[in-house]
């Protein structure tokens, strides 16, 4: 494998390089003029707090029982599905979120139930004399269905448990099906291991594990993802970020789960790349990711995603640009999307609301431009999802997504695909 990618690397260095110059030339062009717009606009606002940051962290503040919110740890939730976003377009490797920095955490409030602190008591206790904790579960639904066939369907719990010395062990398995037009459907269960800890001020995670299928053989699956701060955190007095730059390198390799022919083609693919979080302010945001990756069959591919977005209170604005290319054309014979020069550009409008106070919802709509060789149609998605408030511990979502941002090549015919997706988060 490390033969592939010397050869890989020595032979696309200088087609890798051109493509990714000129790539970051139109990302930095775009980002640039949406962000003077957006920060020059911004001035207008009034700064108006509110308790969820998202996009591409979907972050909560715990609250004490008088409602007022205080500086406790973030926590991580969904990610919304963004209309040019990798994941749309690979089911299999979508990317996760930046992990938010560590806050600090505040003594208990007078207000906090005695309950609540004797457990936490308690967890610490437990804790200190080497028993492994754990800290959460949480169960990620996707059903992705198209006009043209294909159905895959993504149902993963993952636990998470914390040792005695601070580090995390993470466990995932699942159940996933594959259905497409042609091909005889596939059943897959994953199994990973991994493993969090600290490296200095950096975050190191490593899993490792298998993927089992009804008719095909057993494949290896593995990542590793390195994320340090650039900029120190800045925190307000409430606990909301202010301000920060994190950055950090990841590395995946795994069966490529696009559709059921190319899992049953035996598709496997290595993608490597950074990923950059800057919150500007405390309204503003950059992402940006690139990937590249080096396919079984020969093929390889550069993905690049970048997104500036800008909250007005309760509502959001937002520019999203993705740019994906291969060095072959392999959809037939392979069955994976492969555009030799693909192009997503849209602006996003959202609102995010508590209806009741146990139900927050998340609307939005984007509107843009896609091209596919050289010839341009528009780019639609229409998202919604609602968070429930089960329990203190308990929480779940509920989201739907409607979409014509191709994920094959279907020449004239018009695409259209539909995701339904959920989790349920329980935590200890």
């Amino acid at each position: 494998m490390t033969g592939n990618f010397r050869d890989y690397i020595s032979a696309s260095r200088h087609s890798l390089y051109t493509k990714l110059i000129l790539r970051c030339i139109q990302i930095q062009c775009v980002a640039i003029a949406i962000g003077i717009w957006m920060l020059s606009g911004a001035k207008l606002q009034a700064a108006q707090p509110y308790k969820h940051w998202n996009s591409p962290l979907e972050l909560t503040q715990e609250e004490s029982t008088n409602q007022e919110p205080v500086a406790l740890p973030y926590q991580l939730k969904p990610t919304p599905i963004l209309i040019a976003a990798p994941e749309n377009f690979n089911p299999g490797l979508r990317l996760p979120p930046p992990t938010p920095p560590a806050l600090p955490k505040p003594p208990p409030t007078p207000t906090e139930p005695t309950e609540a602190m004797v457990a936490k008591r308690t967890v610490a206790k437990r804790t200190a004399f080497g028993i492994t904790v754990l800290e959460s579960i949480q169960t990620d639904f996707r059903n992705d269905t198209d006009n043209f066939g294909q159905n895959n369907l993504f149902i993963e719990p993952k636990a998470q448990f914390r040792l005695s010395n601070g580090n995390k062990i993470l466990f995932k398995t699942g159940f996933n099906f594959f259905e497409q037009r042609g091909v005889e459907s596939i059943t897959n269960i994953p199994f990973q291991i991994g493993w969090q800890g600290k490296i200095g001020q950096a975050t190191l995670q490593t899993a490792a594990g298998v993927d089992l299928f009804n008719r095909l053989p057993t494949a290896i699956n593995l990542n590793v993802k390195l994320e340090a701060p650039i900029l120190p955190p800045k925190v307000s007095s409430s606990g909301r970020l202010v301000s920060g730059l994190t950055l950090s390198a990841n590395l995946d390799q795994a069966p490529y789960k696009s559709n059921a022919r190319t899992l049953e083609n035996q598709i496997t693919a290595w993608r490597f790349g950074p990923d950059l979080y800057w919150q500007i302010d405390r309204d503003t945001s950059l992402f940006s990711s690139l990937r590249l990756g080096n396919y079984n069959d020969g093929n390889s591919e550069i993905q690049s995603f970048s997104r500036l977005e800008r909250k007005f209170g309760q509502f959001s604005l937002a520019a999203n640009l993705f740019t994906w290319s291969y060095d072959r054309d392999l959809e037939r014979t392979s069955g994976y999307f492969s555009p030799p020069d693909f192009l997503v550009y849209n602006a996003e409008v959202a609102w995010e609301g508590n209806i009741f106070d146990f139900l927050r919802c998340r609307l939005s709509a984007n509107l843009g431009r896609q091209q596919l060789k050289g010839e341009f149609d528009n780019a639609n998605t229409y998202q919604s999802r609602c968070t429930v408030k089960l329990s203190p511990n308990i929480e779940a979502d509920l989201g739907y997504s409607f979409s014509n941002v191709r994920n094959q090549d279907t020449g004239a015919s018009a695409y259209d695909g539909n995701s339904l997706t959920g989790q349920l988060r329980i935590k200890f």
